[in-house]
């Protein structure tokens, strides 16, 4: 028997937004929790740079294990607040060192270069459980593959010149617009070559461009939402 619960599923286009608009979705949708995948590959991916391990240049043919990865890198997560929470070696780790550039595009290399089903196994398990209990937000790439039987799933999209200026603003200036956009380009190359960008029936894409907040575009999904699956 199914539980009544439901599971949303975010993903989208680099720089769109997604992590915040999740987090605002938490205060929209009653007994929710937000399990951000992104920030797990991310504590993989940081957890390998500490320890000077390099797995990125291997071929797109071979799998990585995150699973494998984490036992050995000492990598867990946990709810802390309705909110994942990454730990490395049992110490916390700030949003700052895992959003950071370079470590987000290991992630991308990483999540392109995996196919492994254990990995999609694990993350279904790990959703079933919290749905027992809990409205589920995930946020993570391939969530159609991942999680087939989400009740919604939103693909966030918005223009290039956006993304660059959101970024921008997150970095601090730390590095120029056309770095960032460089940056983007090449990270929406690798989802697009690793077939990330799947949809389904219960699919809605919204665009986020024109949204002045987090808050203004998790509204718009709800909004569109009702009237497209939840009729």
């Amino acid at each position: 028997m199914q539980s009544k619960n439901i599971v949303i599923g975010i993903e989208g286009m680099v720089a769109s937004g997604k992590t915040s608009i999740c987090k605002e979705m938490l205060k929209l949708i009653p007994n929710s929790i937000f399990i951000d995948g992104g920030n797990i590959y991310r504590g993989i991916s940081l957890a390998l740079a500490k320890n000077n391990i390099n797995i990125y240049e291997k071929s797109n043919t071979e799998a990585v294990d995150p699973l494998k990865l984490m036992q050995m890198l000492k990598v867990e997560f946990k709810i802390e607040n309705n909110i994942t929470e990454i730990y490395i070696d049992s110490n916390k780790i700030e949003e700052s060192d895992i959003q950071d550039a370079k470590n987000s595009m290991n992630v991308s290399k990483m999540a392109s270069n995996n196919n492994n089903q254990s990995l999609y196994n694990f993350a279904k398990t790990i959703i079933d459980n919290y749905r027992k209990q809990y409205n589920i937000i995930v946020s993570a790439r391939d969530l159609v593959s991942l999680y087939p039987d989400m009740d919604l799933h939103v693909y966030v999209t918005a223009s290039l010149e956006e993304r660059i200026k959101r970024r921008y603003k997150q970095y601090n200036g730390i590095y120029s617009m056309d770095k960032i956009k460089e940056m983007i380009e090449e990270r929406d190359m690798i989802h697009e070559k690793a077939g990330f960008n799947k949809t389904c029936k219960n699919t809605i894409l919204v665009d986020v461009t024109d949204c002045t907040s987090a808050q203004e575009s998790a509204m718009k999904i709800l909004n569109k939402a009702k009237e497209d699956v939840f009729k």
